[in-house]
């Protein structure tokens, strides 16, 4: 079984479609995979922040099982453990939005598996996941690779990562408490990067792995994983950009990609049909 984790609510639905499409379309693997997908009603600070609904998980749901009938998509509502945890701390108005706090959960929901990957939902794989998945991290609380940026300017705090891609070794970080670490700091200061900053400060042993597993920039021939996430561009002028894969047009026109088109093309079909049925369940009051 090789256990992913996402972490969002209900608008990011395009982008746990979209990876997971890539995963499935780049991995030549019988194993099944199983998506553990934390989210939570979040109205309270902003009324967009609503947990990923029923359907959404059910649609996704039918989706990895149609590639492989043992592949799942386990829908897990983290609201109390956030309320409890987190309500009102200094980070909770972070620079990008609360759920990107909820994977520090992982070692409180039970069930979690001991080896867990964790995945930003602005990615896609250009190769296949046992690339990444089969690294050894036993000796580890986890594998991540340097942040893009961060290894230009930040180059003197050796453990700084990008955070958008994890492989967890759950066991060694409860031990070591790396979570629960996590979570204090999060609850007693603010940070610059939020959780990824109180993951790197909390970290005992961490593996770096290469660029290639979390390629913020470009795309390489060897790239395993293109992370879309926010871009400098120096023409026409020093701008930033924040370019998710499923807005095809402008990853096309930006970009220029053509090699993710497989993806595209089924994203595009399986996003129509589910808002059609998302349609006519309105229409028919839930009757199909």
């Amino acid at each position: 079984m090789i256990d992913i984790l996402f972490c969002g609510n209900d608008r990011v639905f395009d982008g746990a479609l979209t990876t997971m499409l890539s995963i499935f379309k780049r991995t030549k693997t019988d194993e099944p995979f199983r998506f553990f997908i934390f989210t939570m009603d979040a109205t309270h600070i902003d009324p967009s922040y609503r947990a990923f609904s029923d359907g959404q998980i059910d649609f996704l749901n039918r989706v990895a099982r149609k590639y492989n009938p043992e592949n799942s998509v386990v829908k897990i509502d983290v609201g109390e453990i956030y309320m409890k945890e987190f309500s009102g701390c200094p980070n909770e108005q972070c620079y990008c939005s609360p759920y990107t706090l909820l994977r520090l959960f992982a070692d409180l929901v039970p069930g979690m598996p001991d080896k867990l990957l964790y995945l930003d939902i602005d990615l896609l794989f250009n190769d296949d996941i046992r690339k990444l998945w089969d690294i050894d991290v036993s000796d580890y609380e986890y594998a991540a690779a340097p942040d893009h940026y961060g290894k230009l300017i930040l180059f003197f705090i050796r453990k700084f990562i990008n955070a958008g891609v994890i492989l967890f070794n759950l066991k060694k970080s409860k031990e070591t408490g790396l979570l629960k670490k996590s979570r204090d700091l999060i609850k007693t200061k603010k940070l610059t990067f939020a959780d990824e900053s109180a993951i790197i400060k909390s970290t005992t042993r961490q593996l770096k792995i290469n660029q290639r597993f979390n390629d913020q920039k470009f795309l390489y021939e060897k790239t395993v994983i293109r992370h879309f996430s926010k871009r400098l561009f120096w023409t026409p002028f020093p701008h930033t950009e924040n370019i998710k894969q499923w807005r095809v047009t402008k990853v096309h026109k930006v970009f220029g990609y053509e090699n993710f088109d497989d993806i595209f093309y089924e994203y595009i079909s399986l996003k129509d049909v589910f808002e059609r049925r998302e349609f006519y369940k309105d229409i028919l009051g839930g009757g199909i």
